[in-house]
């Protein structure tokens, strides 16, 4: 009986400790992912930040010479109309243009994050208070769930500010017309800062879900498709990671962890 119960205890001891390795070992495979996907774009945006600066370039001219011909348009020529529309055209798609090419640096030029320590409730009060205007247009409500006691965490203010806003006008743009609900939240969480951004919009079916954080991805007509992409960047770089939780006709709960 003796000699069984050692047996037994051998082969559970085994059995945990090779969970334990697997366990170390995912966790080892995700992180060397994360590090192949950072060393990837890193190396994407040395080689084609001075492209994009010779876009930007021309396109600053472009966009000059555009409202300078427009003060140049008679409005007594019977064409103004016509010239005027096309010339707007013009200017949107060159706006647009340049506003692809900002996005793309973003994602792909190298983040260099300057961390701080920052008050997390008084981070997401502000975005509130920033967002709201947008908000109330659409009929949306914006709600803020602080967190029990003050939540700090050393984080580049500016970037994340920006992540977190980008989950905020894809929670806007999920809404129906009727308008509804965004919580933004936060939480202490097994020695980690967990926030959300909770919308009561459209939600997205299980394929949606799977592809949202791609590059390019987008199921709007406008937009560049790299806004949750480069929140997802943020994210990591700042060693967290995001996750997102959604049920057709029910909306969608993106959640951040973050170190603290």
């Amino acid at each position: 009986m003796f000699v069984w119960g050692l047996l037994v205890g051998w082969v559970s001891s085994l059995v945990v400790f090779g969970i334990a390795g697997w366990l170390a070992y995912q966790r080892y495979e995700r992180l060397q992912k994360r590090a192949r996907e950072s060393e990837r774009l890193a190396e994407l945006g040395t080689l084609t930040g001075g492209l994009a600066h010779e876009i930007k370039n021309p396109l600053s001219t472009v966009q000059l010479n555009l409202q300078l011909l427009g003060e140049d348009l008679d409005p007594n020529n019977p064409a103004f109309p016509r010239l005027s529309s096309r010339l707007k055209t013009v200017q949107k798609e060159t706006a647009r243009l340049r506003d692809t090419v900002d996005d793309f640096l973003r994602y792909a030029g190298r983040m260099e994050l300057v961390k701080q320590p920052v008050e997390l409730n008084r981070l997401l009060e502000e975005l509130v208070d920033f967002f709201s205007p947008q908000a109330q247009l659409q009929r949306v409500q914006l709600r803020l769930r602080k967190s029990e006691g003050e939540l700090v965490a050393a984080v580049d203010e500016r970037l994340l500010k920006q992540a977190i806003l980008n989950l905020m006008i894809n929670a806007l743009q999920a809404m129906p017309e009727g308008g509804g609900e965004i919580i933004l939240s936060a939480r202490r969480q097994d020695g980690r800062a967990v926030l959300e951004v909770i919308d009561t919009g459209r939600g997205m079916d299980e394929e949606t879900v799977g592809r949202i954080f791609d590059a390019y991805y987008s199921t709007k007509r406008s937009g560049t498709g790299l806004g949750l992409a480069i929140a997802r960047r943020v994210i990591r770089e700042h060693g967290g990671e995001i996750r997102v939780r959604s049920e057709v006709g029910k909306g969608s709960a993106f959640e951040m962890e973050l170190p603290v």
